[in-house]
């Protein structure tokens, strides 16, 4: 069966956006952005709402920016064939490899595991994985945790009130003091 991950850029105090809704904190350097070229191979659907949608749409055009170095261009080589799922209920259409949803984000994922496939059930934002996450669909938890304080926002982990023991698989550290913390549930 197909893994689902959760991945995304945290800072310290556990939000992928700050209060004003900024996360240029995130920006990766040479290396944390090789790993993610790496991670992303692995995956072999992306299911995102409509703001990490709209945010990663620049990938889906951004080949054709000759600005673009050659990280930038791999990076956008596996983006834009990457069969994505999007969750929202203001958008009609969408452009690209992607597809709206029309249930809910656990009957996707189930129907996604029960297809045959390779890769992983990829993740990202917070609120469609808190969604997964009261599902109890997450498998593992992966976090590149910026050295900042935003000091509120968007949080990482969903707040519910259940617990949810994980084992640490992995762990790395960049030179730029970004940390990666790669978790997975115990069953």
């Amino acid at each position: 069966m197909r893994d689902v991950t959760y991945s995304m850029s945290i800072s310290l105090d556990g939000y992928i956006v700050g209060p004003d809704g900024g996360f240029d904190w995130t920006a990766p350097d040479e290396d944390v952005f090789r790993f993610w070229i790496d991670e992303i191979r692995g995956v072999g659907v992306h299911l995102m709402g409509r703001r990490l949608y709209e945010t990663m749409l620049y990938w889906e055009t951004a080949d054709q920016d000759p600005s673009l170095d050659a990280a930038m261009l791999e990076w956008t080589a596996l983006w834009k064939p990457l069969p994505k799922v999007v969750f929202s209920t203001t958008l009609s259409e969408v452009q690209g490899n992607a597809r709206l949803a029309s249930g809910s984000p656990a009957a996707e994922i189930e129907r996604l595991r029960a297809e045959p496939g390779e890769g992983e059930i990829a993740i990202g934002g917070a609120t469609l994985a808190a969604e997964a996450a009261a599902a109890g669909l997450i498998d593992e938890y992966r976090a590149m945790v910026h050295p900042v304080l935003v000091g509120g926002g968007t949080p990482f982990f969903p707040r519910h009130e259940r617990r949810v023991d994980l084992e640490l698989v992995e762990t790395r550290t960049f030179s730029s003091r970004v940390v990666y913390l790669r978790h997975r549930v115990v069953r």
